[in-house]
């Protein structure tokens, strides 16, 4: 199913994803922080499909579907730098704030912030263009607000 969304995403000049492919490719991205840990939990799919549920405008069965894809993308795509760059090529820079904060959202969802997930976060953090600053506002913004 998404082989053909694969093979665009490890092309060597890839083409900037549209609407629907850099919304799945944020949702795998988000599925891929969570599974970071090896421990993904209850409160970080819910989580999960909040953010997929705000973020898109969508009804909390849409959302979930959408999530269920995410992660079947998640589990066979090669890495995590072609998502980055596929949502770095979809997604404004003012925007990608909002994508750092939703994946500390995610991050932080389970109340543990691990080392795997602070270290997955400063390097799709960098990929995207955030500083390290940026990054720590936003992370700060979301334990402000659990």
């Amino acid at each position: 199913m998404f082989a053909d969304f694969l093979k665009r995403l490890i092309q060597p000049a890839p083409e900037p994803l549209t609407g629907g492919d850099a919304r799945l490719a944020l949702c795998a991205l988000l599925v891929r922080v969570a599974r970071t840990d090896g421990d993904y939990s209850a409160s970080e799919i819910i989580r999960i499909t909040r953010i997929i549920s705000a973020r898109y405008d969508l009804p909390q069965a849409e959302a979930e579907a959408l999530r269920q894809e995410a992660e079947t993308l998640e589990s066979e795509a090669p890495d995590t730098v072609r998502f980055t760059r596929a949502i770095k090529d979809a997604v404004p820079h003012e925007d990608r704030l909002g994508v750092i904060e939703a994946l500390w959202q995610v991050a932080l969802a389970d109340g543990v912030r691990e080392a795997d997930e602070d270290a997955l976060l400063r390097l799709v953090a960098s990929l995207l263009g955030i500083t390290d600053q940026e990054s720590a506002r936003a992370r700060q913004r979301v334990m402000g607000s659990t």
